[in-house]
């Protein structure tokens, strides 16, 4: 048997997102047929003794303090970046000018300028990018968008979407590098999963209405003192889309009680598709044509009829979960890496929800519809 070339990868941050990387990484290979072993290299974190814990834990043959040794070491050929916000863009370019692939998540930049250089700098270099947008590799999304593309909903006309956590309700939460200017706030931190599914479901937005909101001024800064918060709580904007529809869009995180509301609702002249994260195993379908008396949104079950669920369970309704989606999306970018594929969401494409996150954000200040550019 010939042996699959290797895939070495380097991880810097090992957070929430970066155990999800992690195991996406482990997983992947050994769901799908990929055209490259992937070799978990060296990790990095902000103490030795985090990183060491962290390559045991996660399964790294090395771990450093010092992200840059990642960058450096000639023997990886894709960073995979969970870090805070504001590090993205240094890191991102610093590995794209080594000649390495980058997976970084979302947002992808600070500042939409920011993100722009990064692209420009990865198709100029030649590397492949990703943007950690989970959510868009469930399969019932998918079958959402093939659903509205093939008509089954008729003329879109409406559309509401919201990303709602509440991990930011109680003002005694700390300050921390989701509060700061430079890479923070609601609509960029989880609003931007929801105006992502707005597009990939309905297309470009075309223009938008903000209205973005601070509802806890100040928060303790971990040191007995207080520090003033400048960027919003809740993000929420009216939309129109280039296909003429029109609808709405909101990201809070300190909607009390909820923990992951990924929702959106669709309104077409033949149907209509009503989706929750809090069960993303299921899309709700609405037929105008179906007989009086016997309407009613019906359930659709994820199941192995939904590629690539049946990868994962070969029987319907059993449900997949939120690392597979990681594992779905880690396996999409290396077949772009391998040049078998195109890219899923790369850097060009966090740049576009950047790109809406700050016409929103200006909007709001301005208090008028702004055209998106």
């Amino acid at each position: 048997m010939t042996r699959k070339p290797r895939l070495a990868i380097g991880l810097i941050g090992t957070g929430f997102m970066g155990q999800a990387h992690a195991l996406g990484f482990t997983n992947a290979p050994r769901i799908f047929d990929l055209p490259f072993e992937l070799a978990l290299k060296t990790v990095a974190d902000v103490t030795p003794e985090a990183a060491d814990r962290a390559a045991r834990r996660l399964g790294f043959a090395n771990a450093t303090a010092d992200w840059r040794e990642i960058i450096a070491d000639p023997r990886i050929d894709l960073v995979s970046i969970t870090a805070p916000n504001a590090l993205h863009k240094e890191m991102s370019l610093a590995a794209i000018a080594a000649g390495k692939h980058v997976y970084c998540e979302k947002p992808l930049a600070p500042l939409a300028r920011d993100a722009r250089e990064m692209a420009e700098a990865a198709e100029a270099k030649g590397v492949r990018t990703q943007v950690g947008f989970n959510y868009l590799c469930n399969p019932m999304l998918t079958l959402a968008r093939e659903m509205i593309a093939g008509g089954e909903l008729g003329e879109i006309r409406g559309y509401r979407g919201i990303h709602c956590e509440d991990y930011m309700a109680d003002a005694a939460t700390h300050y921390s590098f989701r509060h700061d200017p430079a890479g923070g706030g609601a609509l960029a931190d989880i609003g931007s999963h929801a105006l992502a599914t707005a597009e990939f479901l309905c297309g470009p937005i075309a223009r938008v209405m903000g209205d973005c909101v601070t509802m806890i001024g100040e928060r303790p800064d971990g040191r007995g003192g207080r520090r003033a918060v400048q960027v919003d709580d809740i993000g929420r904007a009216l939309i129109r889309f280039d296909s003429g529809a029109s609808g709405s869009i909101e990201g809070n995180w300190i909607a009390t009680g909820r923990k992951m509301q990924h929702d959106f609702e669709v309104y077409g002249t033949k149907g209509a598709l009503a989706f929750s994260q809090e069960h993303f195993n299921v899309l709700n379908f609405y037929a105008t044509g179906d007989a009086k008396g016997r309407q009613g949104f019906r359930r659709i079950e994820a199941g192995p009829d939904h590629p690539p669920y049946g990868l994962f369970c070969v029987a319907p309704g059993h449900q997949i979960g939120f690392n597979d989606l990681k594992t779905i999306e880690v396996a999409g970018f290396v077949q772009a890496i391998a040049g078998n594929a195109p890219e899923p969401f790369n850097f060009r494409a966090g740049l576009r929800i950047q790109t809406l996150v700050e016409t929103i954000a200006t909007s709001s200040r301005e208090g008028r519809w702004i055209d998106v550019a």
